[in-house]
């Protein structure tokens, strides 16, 4: 299959002209733009809407395709609405897309944004070891990543400080008193999650805590996961008296975990998440989070990509922001 960097080697322009050729046509002369067009008729590359799009027969907008693992996660509502609301200023319109935390419905996504002449795409990588190539050279189109660290270098990435919300988080329950606290965490295969267990287990060595890897577990983040493996951490027989869960939806399984255990919180048992979504002030306990900025995330994330269409040949960009801790209801002292 017919790459942008198969159509640059016909066309004898860079991968840049060829990208500005077919999104800003504009600003390529009449004879750059043949050269490209005949180049890409002649290796049938597969966005044929690209060559409509050159010869000045396609009304369509821009696209920006916007990629994200849990569509029930509302952390990335907030994302949703920043890029939506970036890319509709500069006139581009956004295709989103659920990928379940599954490769191959990624592949399937990216290769319809490719068909459709995307003009790039905002994702945060599946896993460090994802087989899918995010680099233009590949997709046909610049792709900047959010939340999580790709494993290649080069890309647009947007991600918050995770280390440092952790070990805010862990800090805080510690100061309380505790000594034995929980981690229930995603898969160490992202990003994400070894930041922020990197995070919780410094907390722990800054105030002399013991680290006890007993007391972490890691699984889907998903709110079924964050419950078995914190059921199966509430019901050992030196139970935690506190609990760092490293997402909004693995939060909400502990917290349904105490309550099928009929632990109260913040006597029995606190918790601290990561995320801030509505919910959290309004269950029973409030609950104590790391908030992300998503919308902030979302709306950079964007900027980078319109940065990118603008100068695919600038120096990539690593964007990390701030957390905060915002203290609530659901902790305590242990046996307060």
């Amino acid at each position: 299959m017919a790459t942008l960097k198969d159509v640059a080697a016909r066309a004898n322009v860079s991968f840049s002209t060829v990208s500005r050729a077919i999104n800003e046509p504009g600003r390529v002369n009449a004879d750059t733009r043949a050269r490209v067009e005949e180049a890409i008729r002649h290796l049938r590359y597969t966005p044929h809407r690209a060559a409509r799009r050159l010869r000045g027969r396609s009304t369509h907008a821009q696209i920006f395709g916007l990629l994200i693992p849990d569509i029930e996660n509302p952390f990335y509502s907030g994302i949703v609405r920043g890029v939506e609301d970036r890319a509709y200023a500069e006139g581009y319109a956004v295709i989103l897309s659920n990928t379940n935390e599954d490769l191959d419905r990624e592949r399937f996504y990216l290769d319809v944004l490719r068909q459709e002449a995307a003009a790039g795409a905002i994702l945060p990588p599946l896993s460090d070891g994802s087989p899918v190539p995010y680099h233009p050279d590949a997709l046909g189109f610049p792709v900047v990543c959010f939340d999580r660290r790709p494993e290649i270098d080069g890309l647009d990435t947007v991600v918050v400080d995770n280390e440092q919300g952790a070990f805010d988080a862990v800090s805080h329950l510690i100061g309380l008193g505790h000594r034995r606290i929980g981690l229930v965490v995603a898969s160490l295969d992202l990003s994400t999650s070894r930041e922020r267990a990197d995070g919780y287990r410094r907390a722990l060595r800054e105030h002399d805590v013991p680290v006890a890897e007993e007391l972490v577990r890691t699984g889907e983040p998903r709110k079924e996961a964050g419950q078995t493996l914190s059921l199966d951490l509430l019901q050992s027989a030196d139970r935690p008296t506190a609990l760092f869960a490293g997402n909004n939806v693995m939060a909400m399984g502990a917290l349904t975990a105490a309550q099928a255990l009929g632990l109260r919180i913040p006597d029995d048992l606190s918790v601290v998440g990561f995320d801030d979504p509505p919910w959290v002030e309004l269950v029973t306990t409030p609950l104590t989070t790391v908030r992300q900025p998503a919308y902030e995330i979302g709306r950079t994330a964007a900027d980078l990509l319109l940065q990118r269409v603008a100068d695919p040949d600038r120096a990539s960009s690593v964007v990390v922001l701030p957390t905060t801790l915002v203290v609530r209801a659901s902790c305590a002292a242990p046996g307060a």
